[in-house]
């Protein structure tokens, strides 16, 4: 008798969970067209995502006459002379009374730093400030005031409806690059030209 191939099914049916998707430690840039204005040509550092939400700081909005000595003197810090005076940014219209550090790995807060990934740290302490006056803080630090919050499936929602691209953070591009050129600078990192995605959202 001839052999036959086997033909039936072996195994049993498996549903496999979706993969969840996780920002942390990416960027994000607005896209054209962005509906708020706070978050228009926006670059965001991502320092926490889950399924429960995500919070960020934006990175190039640098606040108009507002310093690190003019935090420090609010919190009665005395600063330390020769320390650069840096600007302080709008990290985005949530709780903009409360302040955030996103620098290098190099400084570890003894009271709390959020290890976001190898080349990134975030402290929302006020010893990182107080470290900072006196230069023995990290070697690169963006000081924001406020986030950019989002709850459970609201940045998946955005970035489905195409509010916003993902890029790879660097620490030239957070740290390095001067803050008019950021937009431009992330989208060229996925090789995408501004003017041309301009124009596209103009003809949407």
């Amino acid at each position: 008798m001839p052999h036959r191939p086997r033909t039936e099914r072996i195994g049993f049916p498996v549903t496999l969970p979706e993969q969840e998707l996780n920002l942390t430690g990416k960027m994000l840039i607005a896209m054209p067209g962005m509906g708020d204005p706070r978050f228009s040509t926006s670059v965001i550092f991502i320092c926490a995502h889950s399924s429960e939400g995500a919070m960020g700081l934006i990175i190039n909005k640098p606040m108009h006459n507002m310093h690190l000595s003019n935090l420090l003197e609010q919190l009665s810090v005395m600063q330390s002379p020769g320390i650069d005076d840096i600007n302080l940014y709008f990290g985005g219209p949530v709780e903009g009374g409360r302040g955030f550090v996103l620098h290098s790995t190099d400084y570890t807060s003894d009271l709390s730093t959020l290890s976001v990934s190898p080349d990134f740290g975030m402290t929302a302490t006020v010893d990182i400030l107080e470290d900072m006056a006196k230069g023995s803080g990290p070697r690169n630090a963006l000081v924001a005031l406020g986030y950019s919050g989002w709850g459970e499936g609201q940045l998946e929602a955005e970035i489905s409806a195409n509010g916003w691209l993902i890029c790879d953070a660097t620490r030239d591009m957070v740290f390095g690059v001067q803050d008019a050129d950021k937009w431009t600078a992330a989208l060229n990192s996925l090789g995408v030209d501004p003017l041309t995605l301009s124009l596209e959202a103009g003809h949407a």
